[in-house]
């Protein structure tokens, strides 16, 4: 009985173990397995840790010191490192220990390129000499043994895992098994990271480019959310810092409710671009555009709002079409003018002909004289016409306001009288002189009183513009001003504020294009001057053109 029970128990051995032996060898078999469990497991949490811990925009070195930390415990490693296969050329990346010979390529002689051309993993018997690495300082450190893996990511070898030790067939098909997972693994880890640099970097072009552009660009939300800005606000300067509100319309255009029409709404209507100009109560003009911004559905889920200051862009063309203008009318004057200058002159060389034939006493002599005296004014004005007519641009030169003022009035005093309107100038004697050009003051005064004539259409009895001229100050300096006041109609206190901004008008279409103060500003800001503007409405308005005084 006890035979067979003993027979059994050596049954049971053979069968748990699969290998004849005795209690001490089952023993020592467990034992050993239980060792490479608790080594598996190791090597496990290794691979496990790779996939928790490291992170896509960790260095190479980084990820060779998080991994070194637990490498021990898993498999002999007197040495690792991982190097990079770029543009057919192999370099070491990371390396522990580390050395300065980093980043430096390896020879194609080296054992370490045959896992590259294989795309394989191979195990190394080394001479202590380390000739065969063809690598320093690797060949230096006294290796026995080396394996080297491949790294493959998405079919292609990116780079190698080399291990070594110091001690002979320590690697073997278990070691190697685990170091090709690991290679795996690390492969993963430097594709992702090269795809999330390659992303980065694309984001951050962009993000430059966004940056780099000097327009104002907003993204804004289907709810009119401001969701991301270039920070180009330099370029809106009615733009709304003290509001809480993200919406467009009020950090944008200072309004509490959403713009009518939105050109938002036709975007995600029409799924088109859309262009409008916008014109705020400060007198800057904006070009604004919307594009909308689809998703991987294709459904727009936010608008781009692109804005463009044009203001002087706008005052520059308004200046050419008024230019245009006064060419055309200067041509025409001109040929007016030339037409008159030769019958006049006719009429004053008979008209003083007779005068020198008749006595002085003649009943005829006063009627010559008158004859004479219309003529020599009408040639005056022939030549003041010339003067305006001429659209060359002369060089500054020193001008007498006063004198800007008589030529002005010579031209258009018949157009205001016969509107019954009563003119009545007070000139300041002995004025200094303003460095100007002479043919662009008559078009400021010009403007200043067609536009008094039409304030004073519809009012009372008496119209009436005074014009004076006398000395003031511009920026604590001595200046002259050249001020029409008429008693119209005024200017209402909203109207006010875009008086100078181009194409501006409360006149008819067929009486006004809204340029001729806008170019006067300009005009007088051309000159180093200003126009100063006061009115109230129904007691009429007063606008000065104010230029530095010519230094002596």
């Amino acid at each position: 009985m006890s035979e067979r029970l003993h027979n059994e128990k050596i049954k049971i051995i053979e069968n748990l173990t699969g290998v004849d032996s005795s209690k001490l060898n089952y023993y020592l078999e467990a034992k050993k397995r239980s060792e490479e469990i608790i080594k598996q497991n190791h090597r496990l949490e290794i691979i496990y840790q790779i996939i928790q811990d490291i992170n896509i925009d960790m260095s190479l070195e980084d990820i060779i010191v998080r991994v070194h930390e637990k490498l021990p415990q898993a498999i002999h490693c007197d040495f690792w490192g991982l190097a990079v296969l770029k543009k057919e050329n192999l370099y070491m990346s990371a390396m522990i220990p580390g050395y300065v010979c980093v980043g430096e390529p390896i020879s194609k002689e080296s054992l370490m390129w045959e896992a590259v051309n294989y795309r394989e993993s191979r195990v190394y018997c080394l001479k202590g000499d380390g000739s065969q690495l063809t690598y320093p300082p690797i060949k230096r450190m006294g290796l026995r043994a080396m394996v080297a893996c491949p790294l493959i990511a998405k079919g292609n070898v990116t780079g190698v895992l080399i291990m070594g030790s110091k001690t002979e067939n320590v690697y073997g098909r278990d070691e190697v098994k685990f170091v090709d997972q690991l290679a795996g693994q690390l492969a993963m880890c430097m594709e992702n990271a090269r795809l999330y640099e390659q992303v980065l970097r694309g984001k951050n072009e962009w993000e430059e480019t966004f940056k780099a552009v000097t327009d104002p660009i907003f993204l804004v939300d289907l709810s009119n959310n401001i969701l991301r800005c270039n920070n180009r606000l330099d370029k809106l300067p009615g733009i709304s810092n003290q509001s809480e509100s993200e919406k467009c319309y009020c950090q944008l255009w200072h309004r509490e409710s959403k713009c009518e029409p939105c050109l938002m709404d036709e975007v995600c209507s029409t799924r088109r671009p859309a262009y409008t100009r916008m014109q705020t109560s400060t007198g800057m003009i904006y070009d604004v555009f919307y594009y909308p911004v689809f998703n991987e559905n294709e459904e727009i889920y936010a608008v781009i709002n692109h804005i463009k200051d044009v203001t002087e862009q706008c005052k520059m063309e308004a200046q050419l079409m008024h230019s245009g203008k006064l060419a055309a009318i200067g041509e025409m004057a001109a040929g007016v003018a030339h037409e008159l200058n030769s019958p006049m002159t006719a009429i004053l060389g008979n008209a003083q002909m007779l005068l020198r034939d008749l006595e002085d006493d003649h009943p005829q002599t006063d009627y010559v004289s008158d004859i004479i005296s219309c003529g020599l004014r009408c040639k005056k004005i022939i030549q003041n016409l010339l003067t305006f007519s001429r659209q060359d641009e002369r060089p500054m030169s020193s001008i007498s306001i006063n004198e800007v003022v008589e030529r002005v009035l010579s031209l258009v005093e018949y157009q205001i009288n016969r509107n019954n309107v009563q003119i009545e100038t007070n000139m300041g004697e002995q004025l200094p002189t303003v460095q100007a050009n002479g043919h662009q003051l008559d078009q400021v005064l010009i403007n200043f009183l067609l536009n008094a004539r039409d304030a004073l259409e519809g009012s009372g009895d008496i119209k009436k513009i005074d014009v004076y001229t006398g000395v003031t100050e511009i920026r604590g300096a001595r200046a002259i001003h050249t001020t029409v006041v008429d008693n119209g109609e005024g200017i209402s206190p909203e109207c006010m504020e875009k008086i100078f901004n181009p194409f501006f008008t409360t006149k008819e279409a067929s009486n006004g294009t809204g340029l001729g103060l806008s170019v006067s500003l300009g005009i007088a800001e051309a000159h180093g001057g200003t126009i100063e503007v006061t009115s109230e409405p129904g007691k009429g308005s007063s606008f000065s053109l104010v230029l530095p005084a010519e230094e002596k």
